[in-house]
């Protein structure tokens, strides 16, 4: 609706934000989205994915990469990939810190910075008391000394525990959870490769499943937004909910000779999302969406997920650069769909 009394013509745009903040603070978000994108540009609201490669090439033995995490998110799995990529996957150590483990992270680290290695470590917010260690560690590096190929990856929770020196003297990035289902769906195909696609027996029924699953798995996070409409517990599902059950997918389809949809219902809906659901109701919930998206109709061409249509099967012959410029072209649809309601309105 717009401002009564002449104060649409009258007020720019901030102005009116203001003011829906006196009227329905909860559409301030929305409308902060719509502002920024107004002045800057739409890429400003759009997820962006950690370029580890473009971080790697500015780093140095003596700079320590730091991923900042947000619940929901695990960088684990793309570092181990661009590990891969950059062949040193053999000489990646990683452990995850808490209680007993200082000791032999820092054995660790003394052996990679003499190989050349790369040493991961985890959650270092659970591990305050050797904060202090890992700080002398990083400081007393030399230069001239440690193996020009050694590096650090550390993440950690926000905490008041963490050097302040390793922040500020390392590489920063923010990991966050994409917001959206149509950025969770970009994310995992972005972070897949053809031959994960394309390697498995039933490629084709593998393809067509995996939208439907990523589909699922976006729209269980999404739901949290509705609150006890959504599930009365605000569940913490994760990537690695999603990569087991993809790797249970290709699994399944390779071993079954027809599509197993209850056992591929009762390992994603009972125990890798299930796990983590603590209220009968709310897994029953789960339950009656994923038996959306595990089903036989979602094998046929242009199966329709939504009402809208703006959801439907990708054709299954697509290589992975198709798939990503069909969930591009929803997004830009989705985008012109909300333009057009909001004029129309």
């Amino acid at each position: 609706e717009g401002l009564p009394g002449g104060l649409e013509q009258s007020l720019d745009a901030f102005q009116k934000i203001l003011i829906l903040r006196c009227l329905r603070g909860d559409k301030v978000t929305n409308a902060m989205q719509d502002y920024v994108c107004h002045q800057l540009g739409q890429r400003f609201i759009e997820p962006q994915t950690a370029d580890l490669s473009a971080v790697f090439r500015e780093s140095s033995p003596v700079t320590p990469l730091i991923f900042i995490l947000s619940p929901g998110t695990d960088p684990a799995a793309d570092l181990y990939k661009f590990a891969e990529e950059m062949r040193f996957s053999k000489k990646l150590s990683a452990i995850s810190l808490g209680q007993g483990q200082g000791p032999r992270a820092e054995a660790m680290m003394r052996n990679a910075m003499e190989r050349g290695k790369w040493v991961f470590f985890q959650n270092c917010h659970l591990a305050p008391s050797w904060m202090p260690s890992l700080e002398r560690l990083i400081e007393n590096i030399d230069p001239d000394k440690v193996h020009r190929d050694f590096r650090v990856w550390l993440t950690s929770m926000p905490s008041n525990q963490f050097p302040v020196s390793i922040l500020q003297n390392g590489s920063k990035l923010t990991i966050e959870p994409p917001r959206g289902v149509k950025a969770n769906l970009l994310r995992t195909y972005l972070s897949l490769t053809d031959a994960e696609l394309n390697d498995c027996k039933r490629a084709l029924e593998h393809k067509a499943l995996l939208l439907s699953l990523c589909l699922f798995h976006g729209s269980t996070i999404e739901r949290r937004k509705f609150g006890p409409l959504g599930f009365n517990i605000p569940y913490e599902f994760t990537d690695g909910d999603l990569r087991i059950c993809i790797s249970q997918l290709r699994m399944f389809l390779e071993e079954y000779t027809d599509i197993p949809y209850k056992v591929l219902r009762y390992t994603a809906g009972e125990i890798n999302y299930g796990g983590r659901v603590t209220d009968d109701w709310d897994r029953r919930c789960l339950l009656s969406i994923l038996q959306d998206f595990y089903q036989p109709p979602v094998l046929e061409d242009n199966y329709k997920f939504s009402e809208s249509g703006v959801y439907h099967q990708i054709n299954p012959t697509y290589d992975l650069n198709v798939s990503k410029n069909f969930l591009y072209l929803i997004l830009y649809t989705w985008i012109i769909l909300v333009v057009f309601t909001f004029v129309s309105c």
